[in-house]
């Protein structure tokens, strides 16, 4: 319970760090990025597209008639640019976060080692290519576990854990091993996992519903609608800074097992070379006394 309480309050801490701070920013950075070389290069094709199938779509034909005797112009043209920017805000939104993810874990787990663990050896335990591996393979079965629970969403209590607790198992299997990689040996990294299994499980079951908070700003209805360019931005901010602390706890909690593990072992080295010692010294001294 004390590592599990001093690497939260050390989490909430360093999230006001400076690089954290510009970590979690980067997301909005890239979008922006992304949305003006996207918009540079297809928005005349894509907004055409679009009107093209508004225009072209049978059910649709009699609405912009009628909306036609409300409003002067053609709605149809007004309307497609906004499609487009609904449409392809989500899929700029999940490549920026999925890039900002891979760069942020390991650049938190650098900075916790660094300030506090800077003694700490780094055994290599894990490559980059195996632990981006790991987490597709982990993520696929996240995916699979909640596709098939959903029948189980319609009971309301469980709705309110089950989704939790798969994304919190994942977000406990990937975070924990990326926070061991660089330091433990693959030994180290198995005998802490299996000890602190319900702790870490704990930190990614709360990580799991702290990233459930933007969904309040998504489904804020009428308002989102109305705000989008304003909420938009500030749900995804929310996203990478809940993102950014689960990185930080458990990098924090990960590392300080870890160090306590091999202080341990090297007190029992200690201990069990100086019983050696001591037992070696008295067989020499039965054997040279008359």
């Amino acid at each position: 319970m004390r590592l599990l309480l001093d690497s939260f309050w050390r989490a909430v801490a360093y999230c006001l760090h400076p690089r954290v701070i510009v970590l979690s920013l980067l997301p909005l950075g890239l979008m922006i990025a992304l949305a003006a070389v996207l918009g540079y290069f297809y928005w005349d094709a894509a907004v055409a597209w679009t009107r093209a199938a508004l225009d072209a779509w049978p059910l649709l034909a009699g609405f912009w008639g009628w909306i036609g005797r409300f409003f002067s112009g053609d709605v149809a043209a007004a309307l497609a640019p906004l499609v487009v920017v609904f449409a392809a805000t989500p899929l700029i939104v999940v490549v920026s976060l999925l890039v900002v993810a891979g760069i942020m874990a390991p650049s938190l787990t650098r900075l916790v080692a660094e300030r506090r663990f800077a003694s700490l050896e780094q055994k290599k335990g894990a490559s980059f290519f195996g632990s981006m591996a790991r987490s597709i393979g982990l993520t696929v079965l996240a995916l699979l576990a909640l596709v098939v629970s959903m029948p189980l969403w319609l009971i309301p209590p469980l709705v309110l854990i089950l989704p939790p607790l798969i994304w919190g198992w994942l977000t406990y299997r990937v975070m924990s091993f990326d926070a061991l990689a660089e330091h433990a040996s693959p030994e180290e990294r198995d005998t802490l996992l299996r000890a602190h299994r319900l702790p870490l499980l704990g930190i990614g079951v709360l990580c799991g519903y702290l990233g459930a908070a933007p969904s309040i700003v998504w489904a804020s209805g009428l308002l989102f609608a109305a705000a989008f360019f304003v909420l938009a931005p500030l749900a995804i901010w929310i996203y990478t800074l809940v993102f950014a602390f689960s990185a930080l706890w458990f990098a924090h909690y990960c590392l300080d097992a870890l160090a306590q593990l091999r202080a341990q072992r090297a007190a029992a080295a200690v201990s069990s070379s100086t019983v050696e010692l001591l037992d070696a010294s008295a067989a020499a001294s039965q054997w040279s006394a008359p």
